[in-house]
């Protein structure tokens, strides 16, 4: 049901550095500081494919990014080859619908689609405070639900809020993955989205504004003057037909190349 045997082990352990003799949370940590989260092919006017042939292609042999349904198909399949037992499930981000993809492994929420947020699994304790890289985040149990929160200036922000026990099959995924990639009132479907998390530095592009936070400091905010330059830094290569396309809807600059 999940195309588990489609995954190439050795590819993958080439693009993250991880091995299959590493823990779960070396597994976690090295597929969100090799592969980027991000949204570009929905501004390209594509719905991402689920398929995990297409996953691999994408996400290890072009080594682009992606978001949660492409990540977390990728790593709980490769968890599952390494023996894992996996519960895929769906949480409710803020206030708006249940369409994130996290997954629960060894009674721990492990979630490598969260954008610039969780670089290790979080132990399904209530009250339960990991080190995300630099920002403390926690697990409550609200009456039947797991709330995730991240620690700011003034106290928690809510991240997402999940049940453990609803099960969820690929269909789920599609209709979510749809919805996320077309709908208006989607995040995702009117801006550009990348992220890049390692330990103690987050780096944000959404829209044209790029964020640079280092952790116990204030993020630094600039706007982007060059498309290209800005995705390179986040480790992203794009064709010049990709970029022109992807400015032109965004409004955001590319240099012209000689």
């Amino acid at each position: 049901m999940w195309q588990t045997d489609l995954v190439d082990l050795d590819a993958y352990f080439a693009r993250t550095g991880a091995s299959a003799s590493s823990s779960l949370t070396e597994l976690h940590e090295a597929h969100v500081r090799a592969i980027p989260f991000e949204n570009i092919d929905v501004m390209l006017g594509v719905v991402p494919s689920l398929d995990l042939t297409d996953i691999q292609a994408k996400l290890v042999g072009r080594r682009r990014g992606g978001y949660c349904y492409e990540h977390q198909l990728l790593f709980t399949a490769v968890l599952e080859r390494l023996g894992y037992t996996v519960a895929r499930r769906m949480s409710r981000v803020m206030t708006g619908p249940r369409t994130h993809f996290m997954s629960i492994v060894d009674n721990h929420l492990v979630d490598v689609g969260f954008g610039a947020g969780m670089l290790h699994p979080m132990p399904l304790v209530d009250g339960a405070v990991i080190d995300q890289a630099g920002w403390p985040h926690r697990l409550r149990r609200v009456e039947r639900r797991w709330v995730l929160e991240k620690q700011v200036a003034d106290g928690w922000d809510l991240q997402h809020a999940f049940e453990d026990d609803v099960e969820q099959r690929p269909v789920d995924y599609m209709a979510a993955n749809y919805y996320v990639a077309t709908h208006e009132r989607s995040p995702f479907s009117r801006q550009l989205v990348v992220m890049r998390l390692e330990p103690g530095l987050s780096r944000r592009l959404v829209g044209s504004k790029f964020t640079v936070e280092r952790a116990g400091e204030k993020p630094e905010d600039s706007q982007v003057e060059d498309l290209a330059k800005t995705l390179e830094s986040l480790d992203i290569t794009l064709t010049e037909r990709e970029l022109s396309h992807i400015s032109s809807t965004s409004g955001t600059p590319v240099e012209a190349r000689s």
